[in-house]
């Protein structure tokens, strides 16, 4: 047998070395195809058991909960409404419940017809307790709750003795004060006046009528709302260390009869009392004209809000002055910042929790234009 040349042996060698050097490259490439194969396999299974289990796999980051944001502990689970962060544009369910039927809500309610007209895709209803009762509003929040709205704000008629079930509220829905405040471990925050700051208002004008002091007597519907105990405060606070003296503070439940006729009883059981003050509303009505069925001209009056009869009275001058909130305004932000926080999370709310709209004085001297103002606000306009 003929040996192979030396060159030949080489080339067979170099022909074997490529040979095996292939089939590794194959091996090797096929190892490779089959990992990536097996790696998008494990991630669609991921997915995949995530539809079948309802769930999704989220970060450790993700799951904290967007900048600002604050899971709630298991004692106090984070309410339904309360939104992840980012904004959209999905339909909302918002309510606003007064405390009573008066004057003062028609005002508000025009304010809540605008942001309504502002907002896209959100429905709005506005509901106003038969009576001044707290399980009537009770029976409105939990019709609320049923019907799946997704913000409340709220004017709690008893909000100490409710504080566990507006507890029970904040964990099915997003829920706000306005007008008068709850304790804030049970609402995500109030909009309406300081009114410890509006009560001092009206400490001052006590002051100013009786500058030699006297007697002093204050009509309110409920003692226990939070916004008549604050009101009340502040009078007390500036009156301290006066000549004034506050006989008593009667209240009347809501019923405009009888706060009327309290008003009656006090001018007959104390004559010699010296101003008359109306905490509420309508107890402004119900002074000046108890005072004027007794014929009596000469007891000063001090009230709050601005019903019609309220701001006649303040024109001919026989009320004093009354102290003004901004009922459209606590319609308007009310809604406005219900939307905000449920389209773009808890960092939209105010870092006080409170969402305080300034109170104002009104006299003869600045009545007329304060009317010319509430007409156009009674309008629509802002």
């Amino acid at each position: 047998m003929r040996m192979a040349s030396s060159g030949s042996s080489i080339r067979e060698g170099g022909l074997i070395r490529n040979l095996v050097m292939a089939v590794s490259a194959a091996v090797l490439i096929s190892g490779g195809v089959i990992a990536c194969n097996s790696g998008s396999n494990q991630q669609q299974s991921g997915t995949n058991e995530g539809k079948k289990t309802g769930r999704q796999n989220i970060s450790p980051a993700a799951a904290k909960g967007a900048p600002g944001d604050q899971a709630g502990s298991a004692s106090q689970p984070r309410p339904n409404a309360q939104p992840s962060s980012g904004s959209d544009a999905r339909p909302l369910k918002l309510a606003f419940v007064t405390n009573a039927s008066a004057d003062f809500w028609t005002i508000a309610r025009a304010g809540v017809n605008t942001a309504a007209g502002e907002l896209k895709s959100v429905t709005i209803e506005f509901k106003l307790p038969s009576d001044g009762a707290a399980g009537t509003q009770k029976q409105i929040l939990d019709d609320l709750l049923v019907k799946k709205f997704d913000g409340i704000a709220v004017s709690p008629i008893d909000p100490i003795n409710m504080s566990p079930y507006l507890a029970e509220v904040s964990k099915q829905t997003l829920l706000f004060t306005q007008d008068s405040d709850a304790l804030p471990s049970v609402r995500a925050c109030y909009v309406g006046s300081d009114n410890v700051a509006a009560g001092r208002m009206a400490g001052e004008a006590i002051k100013e009528v009786l500058p030699e002091g006297g007697d002093v007597m204050l009509f309110v519907g409920l003692k226990d709302a939070q916004n008549a105990r604050e009101r009340i405060q502040g009078i007390e606070e500036v009156l301290k260390g006066t000549n004034i003296k506050i006989l008593d503070i009667r209240s009347d439940d809501t019923d405009r009869a009888r706060a009327r006729g309290n008003v009656s009883d006090a001018l007959v059981k104390y004559p010699q009392i010296k101003c008359l003050v109306g905490l509420w509303s309508y107890n402004g009505p119900a002074i000046l004209n108890a005072a004027r069925d007794a014929s009596n001209d000469t007891v000063k009056i001090i009230t709050f809000d601005e019903e019609d009869e309220t701001l006649a009275g303040v024109e001919s001058g026989r009320i004093f002055a009354t102290i003004v909130q901004q009922p459209y305004q606590f319609g308007y932000q009310a809604i406005h910042l219900m939307a905000k926080v449920l389209r773009e999370g808890k960092q939209a709310l105010p870092a006080s929790g409170r969402q305080i709209i300034p109170t104002r004085k009104i006299t003869k001297e600045t009545v007329g234009a304060f009317k010319e103002d509430l007409a156009r606000l009674r309008r629509g306009g802002k």
